[in-house]
């Protein structure tokens, strides 16, 4: 019985190795494949948008549309200038949180970094100590404040806002001074309260907290800068 299973086993053939497909046939196989189907979708395919559902805003910010409108012919007719180019105009806007306490109390530098984030529509950057002053318990790298700055369409609407909106709100308002240029057509404005913008909620403010916005400019004198940003439509006392 033996040599009888020896003699069939050596009758079988052996197998032969299956052939490797070409790579025509690889790709051809790669695209007989369907495309997986997204969850919630027909196909993969992105949804269409609802017809009233509102879009995105094609162009520039109301403020840069009043600027390329109103502002530049004004200017031009008032200082006579021929160069476009030479015409003033808005590089940045910087926003500064100065926190002190905070040094004590690291939960009053969180919610000034969210308010301001609220406020500018921008993260804003941890500022450090740069040197210990043992005067004020201040040691290096310690967090003393927070800041931002804004270019493009998110510095108009910025300005926007606080010209129209976030100035008209502060209590017995008369107008800013016209006498906090630098010399250079550069603008500071100092704000004592936060809550004047209408993003701050009242109930979340652990404590009021003062800011300064400097509005950076291309003027080369203060005339130039204040004619500017009063074009602009920032509300000067008269």
């Amino acid at each position: 019985m033996a040599k009888e299973k020896d003699s069939k086993a050596q009758q079988k053939p052996a197998a032969k190795p299956a052939a490797k497909p070409a790579a025509g046939d690889k790709k051809a196989a790669a695209g007989d494949k369907k495309p997986r189907q997204a969850k919630g979708g027909d196909g993969g395919q992105a949804p269409e948008i609802a017809a009233g559902a509102p879009k995105a805003q094609s162009g520039h910010a109301r403020l840069r549309a009043h600027y390329l409108k109103s502002v530049v012919p004004a200017l031009k007719k008032d200082f006579g200038y021929s160069n476009p180019m030479a015409v003033p105009k808005i590089e940045k806007v910087s926003i500064n949180i100065g926190l002190g306490e905070a040094t004590g109390n690291s939960k009053l530098m969180d919610g000034a970094v969210n308010e301001l984030a609220l406020i500018a529509g921008q993260k804003p950057v941890v500022t450090k100590a740069k040197k210990s002053i043992a005067a004020f318990k201040l040691r290096e790298g310690m967090s003393i404040g927070c800041m931002v700055t804004l270019r493009g369409d998110r510095m108009f609407e910025f300005l926007d806002r606080l010209m129209n909106v976030a100035l008209p709100r502060v209590r017995d308002f008369r107008g800013v001074s016209p006498k906090s240029f630098d010399g250079r057509g550069n603008y500071t404005l100092g704000l004592r309260d936060q809550l004047i913008f209408p993003e701050i909620d009242y109930n979340k403010v652990e404590k009021t907290k003062g800011m300064n916005i400097s509005i950076t400019t291309t003027a080369k004198t203060d005339a130039e800068g204040l004619a500017l940003l009063r074009h602009m439509g920032m509300p000067f006392r008269q």
